[in-house]
């Protein structure tokens, strides 16, 4: 028996990562105006984040062809695997599930399981690393989707944005609380947890929602596991290591990525945050 595992590009999992537990990763769609491309390999995160500034339009994401799930899950068949655990973004934030379902149904070479990941960055990207330590270790797929529906609930992604401009470009707050929160340099805070995604609250310093946001990750203490995430904020993001090195698992170094377009076109340049599963 051979369980591989099958993600895409908004887990935001570092390549290394993925090669290491023998992780599959389809790229997914970033759509620039009229152009198209695929991101991590037509399109880098640097050249993303440089460029966003200047979009006319709010970049947008689409999820792989359906024919492109089903051909990694016939290759990885090729390879010999016995079954295949595909697990993608949360499924009320992107149609991402839906392609791989699709995809998974044009196959009759593999058996394929989608799993709901009801998360989206490093806390898709986690949750794929545990299942194919899981794979790997020899456990049965139930016996991984039972462990991923408990570890579900543990998972948390939250975030420090250092601007609401492009919240307001891509519709996700009004011109009114755009304009008061310019204002008043609000600095929002949001929190993602099975599938639903909040803002906690809003400060109008950065360095104090970056304190914020160190609290309320010590309010889940102690962690299991534990990424960094920024947009186009590498500063940021040692400075955050510095300050939350208490947090982390003892003798573990954090993984820092620079989270996916699908959310950066959302967020801005200059977040910071963190992806994490509390320990049980």
């Amino acid at each position: 028996m051979s369980i591989r595992v099958v993600t895409d590009s908004t887990s935001d999992l570092p390549p290394e990562l993925a090669e290491e537990y023998r992780i599959t990763v389809l790229p997914s769609y970033v759509n620039v105006g009229d152009k198209s491309y695929l991101d991590l390999v037509e399109l880098s995160r640097e050249a993303f984040y440089k460029q966003l500034p200047n979009y006319e339009q709010p970049p947008t994401t689409a999820a792989p062809a359906v024919g492109a799930f089903t051909e990694a899950y016939e290759r990885l068949a090729e390879e010999g695997a016995s079954e295949v655990l595909s697990i993608h973004v949360a499924s009320n934030l992107s149609g991402m599930l839906n392609s791989a379902r699709l995809g998974g149904l044009a196959t009759e070479k593999v058996p394929v399981t989608l799993f709901d990941s009801r998360q989206l960055s490093m806390g898709l990207g986690l949750l794929a690393v545990v299942a194919a330590k899981a794979a790997a270790a020899g456990q049965t797929m139930e016996e991984i989707v039972a462990m991923l529906d408990k570890l579900v609930p543990r998972t948390h992604v939250f975030a420090a944005l250092d601007t609401l401009t492009y919240l307001r470009r891509s519709g996700r707050v009004s011109w009114a609380e755009f304009s008061v929160g310019t204002l008043l340099r609000i600095k929002p805070l949001l929190h993602v947890h099975e599938g639903d995604v909040r803002s906690l609250e809003k400060v109008r310093t950065y360095s104090r929602a970056v304190n914020q946001l160190i609290e309320h990750v010590t309010e889940l203490a102690p962690l299991e596991q534990v990424a960094l995430l920024h947009t186009s904020n590498p500063e940021g993001v040692a400075k955050l290591r510095a300050q939350a090195r208490h947090l982390f698992p003892e003798g573990e170094e954090p993984v820092a990525v620079e989270v996916t377009p699908a959310i950066g076109s959302h967020v801005g340049p200059g977040a910071l945050g963190f992806a994490l599963i509390t320990a049980a």
